[in-house]
This record gives structure tokens, sequence and C-alpha cells, in this order.
């Protein structure tokens, strides 16, 4: 899972490690197809004609008929309303062939993204955005049905999380610095390093001297979105950095014109480091790996506990109201 060169860091394959995981999500599908006589299936609902946005769409479905998961495909037009996007989602939500729904973001500037991922019923939130999810997040002791993909990772680990477990690397007691605050990445993976019991730092773009801060951690999970910003020099001998930033910059030699970088100098950072993720190939095969494993997460949860509702996770779920699912 994470190679080496003399003098260098060992090199966390995030490739690897997702082919691996996608292994297993395609056994267990075949088990849950075997038992119930259906599949997981995940609606993945896109609009518009974003060139990026269709590129990452068809790379999910992909995913998916490669684990034996049944894409459902809702391609709607850029000028689609708000009114009728939602009723879409309504659909997929009692759709019982459908036991998860992404929405592939970003919107049309016309269309309220938060009123449309709150929409989602949360039994199929599998991108861990529904506020009840990431409120269960943040709770101690409470477990969220979903976590976000990039952060999440298997048994209640999370995509970056997953990347040091199967690399050997511990976290319990760990400092560790999350360096961005987004909702997507740095908030969620702030909280599940949190629940794993390392001691949690946030850097963010109003913190004063980042560099000494960075400079303590044992962990380190980039997600700034400024490309290279972490030098070598930041860096603490020995540390494991996951960079989850993607950056474009200016390169000649390449055809395109431009190549990709994290948020870490790669050069200087593998020679300090004792383990890193490339970019690419790091933390981006995780995500999709992890949307998978969400989606057969929803599957075996109806095949278990068929009489599983939201009102579940209402107010009615209260210690001083009766649980009765």
């Amino acid at each position: 899972m994470a190679s080496q060169s003399e003098g260098q860091a060992k090199i966390i394959d995030g490739k690897t490690i997702a082919q691996t995981i996608r292994s297993e999500i395609a056994e267990e599908v075949h088990h849950l197809s075997q038992k119930y006589g259906k599949v997981p299936g995940l609606a993945v609902v896109i609009v518009g004609s974003r060139k990026d946005s269709q590129s990452y769409v068809s790379m999910k479905r992909k995913a998916c008929a490669e684990v034996g998961i049944k894409s459902v495909d809702i391609d709607l037009p850029e000028n689609v309303s708000l009114d009728d996007l939602i009723a879409k989602v309504h659909e997929l939500n009692v759709n019982p062939d459908v036991h998860g729904i992404l929405v592939q973001l970003p919107l049309p500037r016309h269309i309220n993204e938060e009123k449309v991922l709150s929409e989602i019923s949360i039994e199929k939130d599998v991108d861990g955005f529904h506020p009840l999810n990431i409120g269960k997040l943040a709770m101690k002791g409470r477990e969220p049905l979903f976590l976000p993909c990039t952060p999440k990772a298997r048994h209640s680990s999370n995509g970056c999380l997953e990347l040091l477990s199967r690399s050997g690397i511990s976290i319990a007691g760990k400092k560790a610095v999350v360096v961005g605050r987004s909702n997507i990445v740095g908030l969620p993976v702030s909280l599940l390093l949190l629940k794993a019991n390392a001691t949690v730092t946030i850097v963010h773009s109003n913190t004063s001297d980042p560099e000494t801060i960075i400079r303590e951690a044992d962990i380190i999970i980039a997600a700034a979105g400024q490309a290279m910003m972490i030098k070598g020099s930041w860096i603490k001998p020995g540390a494991a950095i996951i960079d989850v930033g993607t950056n474009a910059v200016d390169d000649s030699s390449k055809k395109s014109g431009y190549r990709l970088v994290g948020d870490v100098d790669f050069q200087e950072a593998c020679k300090v480091a004792g383990w890193i993720t490339p970019v690419p190939g790091g933390v981006g095969p995780m995500t999709v790996a992890m949307l998978l494993e969400n989606t057969l997460d929803g599957a075996k949860r109806v095949g278990t506990v068929p009489e599983l509702t939201f009102e579940v996770f209402s107010l009615k779920s209260r210690s001083d109201a009766p649980f009765n699912p």
C-alpha cells in the first residue's frame, strides 16, 4: 500500500488502496444480490453540461458498473427550476431501488444548493452533507448514517483516515493539523480525527503563523486549495501527510499546458516526511471508492432494518421520548 525509496518518504498509493476497497465492495454487492435478489442503487443527478462535472459523473457511473452497483442516471437541463429539481430528489427519496442519491456540485447559480441537499433523505445521503449527518458527526457518542466521501472511510473512518489506517499509521494520541476548513473536507476530517482520539488543530486563512503550527504536526491533512503552500521546512521529520489539494499550475512541457499539484510541495516534503500521498493518485481515487461504500452501506441498512424511517432521526429520538422505529 505504501512504497518507499531510500532517503524519501513512503508514498501512500491511493490507487492501489482504492482498488482493494472496490474489490471488497464488489464481493459484498454480490452477497447482497444472492441474499436479497437486489443490488445497491446509486442515483447520480447532474444539472447542465459542465465538462468537469460530466467527467466526474461519468467516472462515478463507470465505478458503479465495475462493482455491480446499479446506476440510476438523472440528467437535467441547465435551466431546470429549483422546484423541478427538488421534485426529482423527492421522487428518488421514495424509490426503493435507490439506496444513495448524489447531486453533482456545483449547481447553476439560480439553484439554491443548500436547499437541494437538505431535501435528500438522510437515509440516502451518500455524500454525507445532510445537516443531521454532519450534526451527529460533531457530537460525542453519536454516529452519522453517512460520512462525507473524501474524509470518509470504512468502519466510521474516512477516505483520508482510511489511507492512514491501511498504511499502518496510528492516529490516537497524535497531533493532527488540518489545513483548511471547508464543509466538504476540512471540517468533517477534523471531527473524524477528533473521534479517532487525535489532538486536532485547524489552520485556516486567518491563522497567525501557520508554519509553526504545521511543523508540530504528526499528521497533516492539507485541504486548503493553495498550490504547494506547505514547504518542506514546515514539516516535522517523519510526519504523515495526506494531500487533498488538486491545483493546476502552468507547465509548458505538458500537452495540456498545465500539471496537477497538491497543497504540499511534494519534492521538498518527500525529503522530510515519513509518509505522503501523491497528487494525482492519492486521495482522489479514494473519494469514489468511499461513495460506493456509502451506497453499499445504505443498501445493507435497508436489508437488515426495513422499517427504518426518517422519524427515527427526528426529535422523537430524544432520550425523553419513546424509541420505537
